[in-house]
């Protein structure tokens, strides 16, 4: 089995940490260099023979041998040379060789349970072929103003490490740092991309491609609708809660077109986007009094508090299922679990690193991006949380449950 190179991080010195040594890869020399040194190798040793077969002549001549005896030498020197093979001392080492960089360039931060499980997902297909390092942007927890010094950072970073290929995870470091790209020749591949890639000007773009992402969250709303009506439970208003970053507000754009309400299956469907904790807490805590039938989360990593501090994502996943006065859902796998939300119709970040590894590995094994088009993850996986269908008292539709996974 192949082992896992760790990736390497240090976003605060930008400088790569060291790989262990036991992930070095082999080099094997080229066909031309081997058949230069096989030659060198064999003048060497014939070099030998004649100077042993110069000594030997020197002997016989000393001790008056018979010319019978004198021929049966030199014959058997010149076999010597024609029929030895020759070989490499068996204690000569194999030359190593480095193993091509892959600069991993983060929008959020070595933390963040999406940035995990992606990173995750390119190590499984990647393993110890390549070096990994990264760079973590770290646009959840920073205000908008300083992206554009960490992008600035990130692209000395590029510089510094020279890589063979980049990836770029997730909309901000697509939107601040494609145009860069697009100008050298260094392969780029693309993850968890919300926004449509002409966007970001990457039509034009012939050493960039990768993966996007795509949320559904019609086929969710219709999803959550089935498991109520299963349970007995009528649908008519869901609230879906969203932070106020980046990739909420590319949901808001491309899967509702601008707008905060939507009817899908005759459901009224309200979309939040929330920047404060406290705006967060009271919105949950009056979902049933407001006529909401089901909350469905989606994400929540850039809420401050009253003093711009950014709240514990896990600790504000946790109170918002247990303060959930309807049933929570959930539309990130990350999201889901015994003290989390129920579930649904949920990404994988693993399944982005996945893809986007078997692209980079298409590209560093000869071909070019500009043949490459972009493609579309999984169109989302059943995830359930059994605790919290037991805390609701709520089963799966048979369809729904045969094709389902459970949370730990």
């Amino acid at each position: 089995m192949i082992r896992t190179a760790p990736i390497s991080t240090n976003a605060n010195t930008g400088r790569p940490r060291r790989t262990p040594a036991g992930y070095r890869g082999i080099l094997t020399p080229p066909a031309g260099i081997r058949l230069a040194a096989f030659r060198l190798a064999a003048f060497q040793l014939a070099t030998f023979q004649l100077a042993m077969f110069q000594l030997a002549t020197f002997q016989l001549a000393k001790f008056r041998l018979t010319k019978f005896r004198l021929g049966i030498i030199l014959l058997g020197t010149f076999l010597s040379v024609i029929i030895r093979p020759v070989t490499a001392p068996a204690s000569s080492p194999t030359p190593s060789a480095a193993r091509p960089v892959v600069l991993i360039i983060e929008s959020y931060h070595a933390e963040y349970p999406w940035d995990i499980s992606y990173k995750e997902g390119l190590r499984e297909v990647l393993g110890d072929a390549v070096e990994f390092v990264s760079f973590e942007m770290d646009t959840k927890r920073l205000p908008a103003a300083d992206h554009p010094e960490m992008a600035e950072k990130a692209w000395q970073r590029y510089r510094q490490v020279s890589p063979r290929l980049v990836i770029l995870g997730d909309d901000n470091a697509v939107r601040l740092l494609a145009d860069r790209f697009r100008t050298t020749d260094t392969p780029v591949v693309f993850l968890g991309l919300n926004r449509n890639p002409r966007d970001y000007g990457l039509a034009r773009a012939s050493n960039i491609t990768g993966v996007l992402e795509r949320p559904l969250l019609r086929r969710s709303i219709v999803m959550v609708d089935d498991i109520l009506s299963a349970n007995g439970r009528q649908t008519r208003k869901i609230l879906v809660l969203f932070d106020s970053g980046t990739t909420s507000q590319v949901i808001l754009d491309e899967e509702f077109h601008g707008r905060l309400r939507a009817d899908i299956r005759g459901i009224e469907v309200h979309l939040r986007l929330i920047g404060k904790k406290e705006e967060w807490t009271q919105t949950v805590s009056a979902a049933a009094d407001n006529g909401f039938d089901a909350i469905v989360v989606g994400l929540y990593h850039t809420l401050t508090d009253e003093d711009g501090h950014h709240a514990d994502p896990e600790a504000l996943i946790r109170w918002t299922a247990a303060n959930a006065p309807a049933p929570p859902f959930g539309f990130w796998d990350f999201s889901v679990g015994a003290d989390m939300t129920i579930g649904g119709l949920v990404l994988f970040g693993r399944i982005q690193g996945q893809m986007a590894g078997q692209i980079a590995a298409r590209i560093l094994s000869g071909e070019s991006p500009e043949h490459i088009r972009p493609v579309t993850a999984e169109k989302g996986r059943l995830y359930f949380s059994r605790a919290q269908l037991e805390k609701w008292r709520m089963s799966l539709p048979p369809s729904i449950e045969r094709r389902a996974s459970f949370a730990p």
